[in-house]
């Protein structure tokens, strides 16, 4: 054969490398060879490629090898070859000034490194925070066959017989030993318990919201969302995700473009306001979306959070976590209940529709998991305020506030950085009162950079010490998804790039009414304009380097966040690679 070596399937994206018979395909063949395989390894069979977020800076991700292995042991039994690669890997922990920042430099990784090889389908290992949206986001723009699996919640942290979130629970014993009621003994007997096994957090933080997202955009197998990460069945769903990643190959699909529609996002949206989920979750949702050509609005979040109800009762917005939430039938049977409010037969990885997937799963136990008639909170976890402080909108998660808070009039208590607010927050002479707004500016995309997760910003010390445990809090900043608190988010356009944050003052009135999506700084139209007119931009923080893109480049909140050249174009073709070009003599020599 002259175009194809024989037995090579021409079908395939991967026949695109090996299947000539001429020196590029001796040269692609022969890389492969040097690795151990044989020349029947990459002949009449799909390539899988395993992207891998493994890395020992991120503990949420520390089991990958092993979920690689079980999906290597899924392609070789259905027939294919699989090939792991790294991606990089972010962990929200241990990474400043936040993993945020470098979401877009792991979604530009993943995406490149999967357009560039000789993959015919892909398998995506994620689980902290922001692995799973860069993923995602890199895929999407790939637009290969895809099909994600996630690495599950660790095991319950236990502390003196009760169950402990990771995150939801160190703030509130954080805020115990800042008001004197818990010894520095007893928080660092709490520390030496916080994180039992590997996995993501265990209540509904940011990770569990984002992995079980991905089961309701439909890119991934169902019912895996919430298993356990120490769990044998999380291997199990490897072996079996492995196993489909060859059938995706082998017939060319679906790819993430054919799943991720505007109807897949209107149910992550619903699942999202179901759960009680991440704010985090909006912003990449937002970002994911516009990676496809779909260019989803803020206040679309807000539409499906007022006909949505929370019927998931997991922490921070409910009591139990992500196991009992798999025991009482995971995510799929929250599926199942909220089934009249999605659009049940849109296309996922398995091939059929999102209500095959979870038609056998089980009813509510009306503990864990509610109906829709009889629901823990009569609309979503989100909601999307605006108003003069926010023209552009914000979010809260009015699911995890205080409900008295919810609708608020107090004087601001303004801090311009995250460093004067460590500076100041617990001074005995700071201006405070139970009534005041707390508010922190230049802590978004371009200001902090990065939008870190300082958005729970803490209760003054001298509050905390008369019993006070929240007050209502105001920034550009994100917040961690195991964060509590009537604290409003994302405030759009950031005080970096002039939004109304900027002019903020101490004793400025500001409104919150969440019910009539009210976010407004109280003083006259005139006074505002006039201080946007005086207000003189920061300097650029970053001279070079990815810091440099990174703060030329990044949209706002209520964008996503993503650069801005890395979103899609409604009705344009995905980029391919040339094939053409690899042709005669080139070959990489």
């Amino acid at each position: 054969m002259t175009n194809n070596e024989e037995g090579t399937r021409p079908d395939l994206r991967s026949a695109h490398w090996f299947g000539p018979h001429d020196l590029t395909g001796f040269v692609h063949r022969t890389a492969i060879q040097a690795e151990g395989f044989s020349g029947f390894a990459v002949k009449d069979r799909p390539v899988v490629g395993i992207a891998n977020s493994w890395s020992e800076l991120v503990n949420c991700n520390i089991h990958f090898r092993l979920l690689a292995d079980a999906v290597k042991r899924g392609v070789l039994m259905a027939g294919g070859l699989p090939l792991e690669f790294p991606t990089m890997s972010l962990g929200e922990s241990l990474m400043k000034p936040s993993a945020m920042q470098f979401r877009n430099l792991m979604a530009m990784d993943t995406e490149e490194s999967i357009r560039s090889y000789p993959l015919d389908a892909i398998v995506l290992l994620g689980g902290c925070d922001k692995t799973v949206p860069a993923q995602l986001m890199g895929a999407a723009s790939a637009d290969v066959p895809t099909i994600m699996l996630t690495g599950g919640p660790q095991e319950p942290a236990v502390f003196r017989g009760k169950q402990l979130g990771v995150g939801t629970d160190t703030w509130k014993y954080a805020d115990e030993l800042r008001a004197g009621k818990m010894t520095q003994a007893d928080f660092d007997e709490l520390e030496a318990s916080a994180k039992p096994t590997a996995g993501h957090c265990s209540e509904m933080g940011t990770a569990s919201t984002m992995t079980s997202l991905v089961e309701a955009l439909g890119m991934c197998l169902p019912s895996t969302a919430a298993i356990p990460a120490v769990h044998a069945r999380r291997a199990q769903a490897a072996e079996a995700t492995g196993r489909r990643a060859v059938e995706m190959a082998l017939t060319g699909g679906p790819k993430p473009s054919e799943i991720l529609t505007p109807e897949a996002f209107d149910n992550a949206i619903t699942l999202l306001m179901a759960v009680g989920g991440s704010t985090n979750a909006v912003v990449h949702l937002l970002a994911l979306a516009r990676r496809v050509g779909y260019e989803l609005q803020l206040d679309r979040f807000h539409e499906i959070s007022e006909r949505t109800p929370r019927i998931v009762n997991v922490r921070p917005s409910g009591e139990y976590l992500v196991q009992q939430l798999f025991n009482s039938g995971g995510i799929s049977a929250v599926l199942k209940e909220l089934s009249p409010l999605l659009h049940r037969d849109v296309l996922t990885v398995t091939g059929e529709s999102l209500e095959a997937g979870y038609a056998n799963a089980p009813d509510p136990d009306g503990d864990v998991i509610t109906t829709l008639d009889k629901p823990f909170d009569a609309t979503g976890s989100i909601a999307v305020v605006r108003g003069s402080l926010a023209p552009k909108g914000a979010v809260i998660k009015r699911s995890a506030a205080s409900p008295e808070l919810l609708q608020h009039r107090g004087p601001a208590v303004v801090f311009d950085d995250i460093y004067d607010l460590g500076r100041r927050i617990d001074d005995p002479e700071l201006d405070i009162s139970e009534d005041s707004v707390l508010v922190l500016r230049n802590s978004g995309p371009a200001g902090a950079p990065g939008m870190p997760e300082w958005g729970m910003l803490p209760i003054p010390e001298k509050l905390l010490k008369r019993g006070i445990r929240d007050v209502v809090r105001i920034s550009d900043a994100r917040m961690s998804g195991t964060a509590f608190g009537t604290t409003v988010l994302h405030v759009a356009p950031e005080a970096a790039v002039g939004g109304p944050l900027a002019i903020v003052q101490d004793g400025d009135p500001i409104v919150l009414d969440v019910a009539t999506q009210r976010l407004d700084l109280d003083i006259p139209q005139e006074e505002i304009e006039r201080r946007l007119a005086e207000v003189k931009l920061p300097e650029r923080k970053y001279n070079r380097g990815y810091g440099r893109l990174y703060v030329d480049h990044v949209l706002q909140a209520d964008e996503g966040c993503d650069f801005d050249f890395l979103q899609g174009i409604p009705g344009e073709e995905p980029q391919r690679l040339p094939y053409g070009l690899m042709s005669g003599w080139q070959g990489g020599w």
